[in-house]
This record gives C-alpha cells, structure tokens and sequence, in this order.
C-alpha cells in the first residue's frame, strides 16, 4: 500500500503548495470580480448573470466533478493516478481562464453564449485540474501530522494569491487599463494564466504519490457510491463545504459592491490616508488616489494578512484538540465578526477594518484543517471498507466547491437586483450611474447577516461529525499496521 517514507521534504511541501496558488489566482478571481466582471465590465443583466452562474456551476458541481473523481481514481499510469491529470491540464487550464474574461464585442446574443460557454469550459478544467491535485494530498503522505504541516504550506500559498487578488488586482486593473477595467482585466488575466501553468508544472515535477492501492483493493464504481452514502462523515464534509462556499462566495463577492455603495468615501479616505502617506514614504504608491479601490484592497490587505498569521498555528492547535474542535469553534467565532457589519454604520469605518482582521485570524484557522479533515475522511473510508478510493471522495470538496460557489455569486447579483442594483447596460452610454439608497442596505446584508447564516449552520452539523481526536489516532494507527 505505500512505498516508502511518509516524511516529506520541504521542497516537496513547496512544490505541493505552488499547485493551489495557481488554482487559486483563478479561484479567488471568481470568488471576488465574476459577479461585478458580469454586471460592470461585461455588461449583463444581473439576472442573466445570476442564472448563468447558479446553472453552469451547479453543473460543474454534480456532473463534472463526480465524473472526474471516478475517472481519475482508476488512472493508471507511470506517474500516478493524480499527477498525469495536473501536467495534462496545466495550459488548457490557463487558457480558458483568460478567455472567461475576455469581452469580445458581440451582439447581447452573443455576449451570453459567450459567457455560458467558457465559463463551462473553465468550470470543467478546473475540476480537471484542482480535484485530482485535492486527492494527492490524501496519496502523498499516510503521516497525519505531514498532512497537517503540507496542508499550512498549500493554504499558506492560497493566502498569497487571495492577497493579490483581493488587495493588488483591482488597482492593476484600473491602472494597466489606464482607467478601461476591461482592457485592463484582459491584461492581468494573462499575466496569471501564464504564470499558473508554470506553477502547475512544478507541483506536477516536485510530488510523488507514496500511498499506492492494492489490485485487490480496487472496487467498481458502484460499490465506491454505495461506499460514499453511508459514509457519514463524507455527506457531512460535502455539506460543510458547500455552506462555506456559499458565505465565501457571497461576501467576497459583495465588497466591491459594499464599499462602491455603503461605505462612506469622506471618512474612508481620512481613515486610510495616513497607512497611505507611510507607504508613500517607502516608495509604495501602488494605490493611486481612487479611495475605493484603495480602501478595498487595504480592507481585504488587513483580513489575509491576519488569516496568514490564523493559519501558521492552525497544526498546533489540530494536532493538540484535533481537527473537529478546532475547526468548528474557530468557525464560530469568526462568524461573530462577519455579523458585526450589520450593526456598523456608513462611517464606522475603522471598526469594519478591525472586524474585517480579527474574522480573518478565527477563519484561517479553519482553512488548512477542512481540507485535511477530507483526507482524513479518505482514511475512514479505508479503515471502514478496506477500499481507498481517494478522488472520489475529494470530489464533496470539489462538488461542495463549486455548488457553494455557484449559489454564493449567483445570490449576490439577484439580491443586488432585488434591491434595485442598476448594472452599466440599463443607462444611456456616458450617462452616470446613480444607485438608488435600497441597493446601500442590500450591500451591507451581503457582507453581514446573510452570508453568516451557512456558517453558524455549519458549525452546528460538526456535532455530527464522528472523527475526533482519538477516532483519528486510532485510523492512524490501524492503516499503518495494514499497510
């Protein structure tokens, strides 16, 4: 069942973790701009927008990626079952993602084929992709404790790219584009498409798949879906993963809104010009003079830069009190900082830059453990069946991905609707757009009280969760001896 050591280097970790900041500077792209991409740059409907977001990725969700996680646990080949699908999808990967945000100039006809279409595309490549990278961690090491430490590596690296995504991007865009966010998306999403594939690559040439099926272990398909069902921690995890989406999805996505909207300019510019002022005095003056996108990217600055420092002492805490404990009261807590927003006002806005820091430290310590929680699920299935069938079971990561995604953004441009959101293409061209006030209250609940419902849901269904310190120890234990 295993090869050799199950330590592993530091290299290794590296060449690991480089594989989810590429997929991340596409990830967290979405989370944050395709939304406002759809509805300011590209010109949709808020509706169209909605439906094409909510259908295409509940697709993704329960059709590509179950496929994929079947597909890629019976590959075989010279370099594993997981590493092939990473190298063989690298470019198409970076590809699709620079077309999704691309704006060809059609007709509206046209404009939405052209959405439906490449976002399918980059949806499919990146299950393809990020699904059987998921699955490597659970084949690279048995060692739980590696486990721990490769996944503070990977999620030390996805802060990286949330941290330019959601700080440095806006004001590159506004800033290559010379002010037209279209050109100016167009050219960052290059930038990042050549520079994930080349990331991949490494994470393709850097790891090496050490936990190794026996023949005898190989089941159908059949029994591997019948293995999942009454996997209870695996329809919980899928059930977790699917409400965290769904709140990352509606609040990253509902920032820019909120500080176009809610946020009040005067005081947000008093408030961040003197952090402005010191950087100035370093040399830094990436942020121009626009408040918004200043205060936006020094907001979210604040918030991964605390998740960074939540994330550093996540293993230490999981493998003290275990991953269900430590996870689930983190969670809550973290909560209570996003409902705090509802109760700030327009100009309470150095309580939302503190909100903003103290919900990202409780949620860091939450990211590294969700997805070593899955490979821990990976070994239940194991130590119940005596069968490993690892991407398959990544696949409620990815499924749960993508649904809580897709219900997450989809929820953003019809609330904003509901709220009275006015997009670029329902105004004469050159004419200002003029919010009206409801759209300010709907922006403060996207960032509040509805994305905390499915978290404070989420922390409640890890009572159910059965893997606990010692139910992990003793799977442990019990696979190293079979093996």
């Amino acid at each position: 069942m295993t090869s050799d050591s199950q330590k592993l280097s530091v290299m290794e970790k590296v060449g690991y973790a480089l594989g989810d900041l590429a997929a991340n500077l596409v990830f967290q792209t979405l989370i944050t701009y395709l939304a406002f991409f759809y509805t300011d740059i590209y010109g949709l409907d808020n509706n169209h927008a909605s439906v094409i977001m909510l259908t295409v990725g509940l697709v993704a969700a329960f059709v590509f990626n179950p496929i994929i996680g079947a597909v890629a646990d019976r590959t075989q080949s010279r370099w594993g079952k997981f590493r092939p699908w990473i190298l063989y999808t690298a470019v198409p990967l970076g590809v699709v993602a620079l077309l999704a945000f691309t704006t060809p100039d059609f007709s509206y006809k046209g404009k939405v084929i052209w959405a439906v279409v490449t976002y399918t595309l980059l949806l499919l490549l990146y299950a393809a992709n990020n699904l059987p990278y998921s699955a490597l961690s659970g084949v690279i090491t048995g060692d739980m404790k590696e486990r721990n430490s490769m996944s503070a590596y990977r999620f030390v690296a996805v802060m990286f790219a949330q941290f330019f995504v959601q700080v440095l991007m806006l004001p590159i865009i506004m800033y290559v584009g010379e002010g037209d966010k279209a050109a100016g998306i167009e050219t960052v999403m290059t930038w990042l498409a050549i520079i994930g594939t080349v990331m991949l690559l490494i994470t393709f040439a850097s790891t090496k798949e050490r936990i190794v099926p026996k023949p005898e272990q190989q089941a159908s398909l059949k029994e591997d879906l019948s293995d999942l069902f009454q996997n209870r921690p695996w329809v919980i995890m899928l059930s977790l993963t699917i409400l965290i989406f769904i709140t990352l999805a509606m609040k990253g996505g509902s920032y820019v809104y909120y500080f176009n909207n809610y946020v009040d300019q005067t005081t947000l510019t008093e408030y961040i010009s003197p952090i402005l002022d010191m950087m100035s005095n370093m040399g830094i003056n990436f942020f121009g003079s626009d408040p918004v996108s200043a205060g936006f990217g020094l907001f979210n600055a604040g918030g991964i830069i605390f998740m960074i420092i939540g994330i550093t002492i996540s293993k230490k805490l999981a493998d003290k009190y275990g991953k269900r404990d430590v996870f689930g009261i983190a969670l809550f807590i973290s909560t209570l900082f996003i409902i705090a927003f509802y109760f700030f006002q327009p100009k309470s806005v150095g309580l939302m830059f503190w909100s903003q820091i103290l919900h990202g430290f409780f949620y860091g310590i939450t990211i590294p453990i969700l997805w070593a929680m899955i490979a821990d699920v990976a070994d239940y299935s194991e130590w119940r069946t005596n069968r490993r069938a690892t991407a398959i079971i990544f696949s409620a990561m990815m499924v749960g991905l993508k649904a809580g995604l897709s219900i997450g953004g989809a929820l953003v441009t019809w609330i904003l609707g509901r709220y009275g959101y006015i997009n670029k293409d329902m105004v004469p061209a050159g004419q200002e757009i003029i919010q009206p006030e409801s759209v300010a209250q709907g922006a403060k609940m996207l960032v509040s009280i509805y994305p905390a419902i499915p978290f404070l849901i989420g922390a409640a269904i890890l009572f159910f969760y059965v893997i606990n310190k010692q139910m992990e120890t003793q799977i442990e234990n019990d696979l190293k001896a079979r093996r």
